[in-house]
């Protein structure tokens, strides 16, 4: 009883072997150049040679800051972007093993039995009769042989789409680990910031005070009096403005970890996270090209258009499907196994189209149309990786000049205001000087915190659009 259908299976599995219709795939050129741009803004772009390429490095080799850490490793635990990744993933791979089921015969076991009883009229006999029929066996229903590669073109396309998912996943990790650094960075700058405010506050209403002394003894006019509560009441606001953009931080974080953040996670200043992430080599654009995620997938989506225009392309040719069983059949249920009660039935089918009105044509012609929109698409993902690297590396060519002059900016006018204040009180000046110096102070001090989140939010972005690190 099995040898039938071990040898159905077996001519099944050969034929199913035959290679598919699909074109041969080749891997189009980079829309790009083969080198990053260079001029004025990427002057120190070459000066990371003896950094890591960003690739190469783990995402806690380049966030270093433990704080930062524990957070990307809660997020990786409990975000629900990455999760739906994943189980994405699972979605696909379970995708593909059904389509390549479809490369094997299924082989059904079945057992009936049917109880009939025939009225006199019809039996025959004119007598009315009752008849019972026991069938058992082994059967294989509707398998089409894959002589032209239809069925192994649609497997290939379900491959390359559970390939596309995996990329999918280490793109969305990818951006979730640098989303919670940018996010943490943020909250550490703006803290920063409120507590500038909270500082600067307090000296305004020293100094506010000293001014009303001075006042109500007639040494200052009512003037500086009013000019000193201007200084004040705009440190208030600010407290409160950045006692906002804090709270908001700290809930953008929660949502991109997935759950409640731990206190002791959150940073304090930006001035202690200085150190919390590595410079980085851009290596070359091949690199980029060869290991971001988001081209891989791109590319991967791409293959499985080439090979479903294998399938379009065999649905121009016949299909054979095969409907067999073998088994055992009588009307008596203790003769079912005996030596004559043997059944087998074999039912090939051939269908070759002739006419559809050109819906074979014009399945083959979506086909090639959706590989045409795949390459376009594939190389989209290419420029705009190029360009996403270069616009990174423009300002990392630039922002330690900026972060030096920033520096130097908030020196100098440290200085005038302490200045301006002795000569306020030595009597040779206005207030308003004082005012004028301590406003620039403040914005210099404010301006420094800036530019040091930008120089680590743009190391950040680095990691991200050269294709992250390892695992």
């Amino acid at each position: 009883m099995f040898r039938g259908i071990a040898i159905l299976s077996i001519a099944g599995a050969c034929l199913a072997g035959c290679s598919s219709m699909a074109p041969s795939y080749s891997r189009p050129e980079a829309p790009v150049s083969a080198t990053w741009p260079t001029g004025p803004a990427y002057k120190n772009s070459t000066s990371l040679s003896g950094e890591p390429a960003a690739t190469d490095l783990r995402w806690s080799e380049f966030f270093v800051d433990p704080k930062l850490q524990k957070l990307i490793s809660l997020a990786l635990d409990n975000n629900r972007d990455l999760r739906v990744a994943a189980l994405n993933i699972e979605r696909s791979r379970a995708q593909y093993q059904i389509q390549r089921s479809d490369l094997f015969p299924k082989v059904d076991a079945n057992a009936s039995a049917t109880y009939q009883r025939l009225a006199e009229d019809f039996s025959g006999t004119g007598l009315p009769m009752n008849i019972h029929q026991y069938n058992v066996g082994l059967g294989m229903s509707s398998y089409e042989l894959d002589l032209f590669g239809r069925v192994r073109s649609l497997k290939d396309q379900a491959l390359q789409q559970f390939f596309a998912t995996g990329e999918a996943r280490r793109s969305v990790q990818i951006s979730l680990i640098a989303e919670v650094a940018a996010n943490y960075l943020t909250l550490a700058a703006d803290r920063e910031r409120l507590k500038l405010a909270q500082d600067t506050l307090t000296s305004q209403q020293t100094s506010y005070q000293l001014i009303r002394n001075r006042y109500e003894a007639g040494m200052s006019s009512t003037l500086d009096l009013h000019q000193a509560q201007t200084s004040v009441d705009s440190a208030r606001v600010d407290i409160a403005r950045f006692t906002t953009f804090v709270a908001q931080d700290e809930n953008a974080l929660t949502l991109v970890v997935g759950s409640p953040v731990p206190v002791d996670f959150l940073p304090a200043a930006l001035s202690e996270t200085l150190t919390a992430v590595k410079d980085l080599q851009p290596g070359l654009p091949s690199d980029v090209l060869l290991r971001r995620p988001d081209i891989l997938q791109a590319e991967n989506l791409l293959k499985g258009a080439n090979a479903n225009i294998g399938s379009a392309r065999a649905a121009f040719f016949p299909r054979i499907t095969l409907v067999s069983s073998v088994g055992f059949g009588s009307d008596d249920l203790a003769g079912l196994f005996n030596g004559g009660s043997f059944v087998y039935r074999v039912a090939p089918q051939i269908t070759l189209p002739i006419f559809n009105a050109g819906s074979n044509r014009a399945n083959l012609k979506v086909a090639v149309v959706d590989r045409d929109i795949a390459v376009a698409r594939y190389e989209k993902a290419i420029q705009t990786a190029f360009r996403e690297v270069a616009n990174a590396l423009a300002l990392q060519g630039t922002i330690i000049d900026q972060v030096a002059a920033q520096q130097s900016l908030t020196d100098a006018t440290g200085e005038s205001y302490r200045l301006s204040q002795a000569r306020y009180q030595g009597g040779v000046t206005s207030y308003l000087n004082v005012l004028d110096s301590q406003r620039s102070f403040y914005g210099a001090q404010q301006g420094l915190i800036s530019v040091n989140l930008t120089r680590l939010s743009n190391l950040v972005t680095l990691y991200k659009v050269l294709g992250g690190g390892s695992e």
